[in-house]
């Protein structure tokens, strides 16, 4: 990349955000989200939260499976299911995590 490139770069710097127990998927562009979901995971799970909740929307069901099965391999992940109606239904997963002296904080 170029220095004329930095220049048409909105944000030169990473973005801090804050970690809460819900991450929206929505912003994230569909390349990155594997990644970005690996990372809350393991913050979620190193700032003791207990459950979070996955938004990947309703869609044809391609972002669910790519959360679904970075869960399945995440060792502290303890379960997950279907967000309730008013939470996002099928467009959510609610995620237990267990905590730092309970289980592992690695990906598999």
């Amino acid at each position: 990349m170029q220095n004329d490139d930095y220049d048409n770069i909105p944000f030169p710097e990473p973005v801090v955000i804050e970690i809460t127990d819900v991450l929206d998927l929505h912003t994230i562009p569909p390349r990155e989200a594997k990644a970005v979901v690996e990372e809350y995971l393991r913050e979620a799970q190193a700032r003791g939260f207990r459950a979070v909740r996955i938004i990947h929307g309703k869609g044809i069901g391609i972002q669910r499976e790519v959360v679904r099965s970075i869960l399945t391999r995440t060792e502290f992940v303890l379960d997950w299911t279907e967000a309730r109606p008013e939470a996002g239904g099928w467009g959510a997963t609610v995620v237990r995590l267990s905590t730092t002296s309970e289980g592992e904080s690695q990906l598999a």
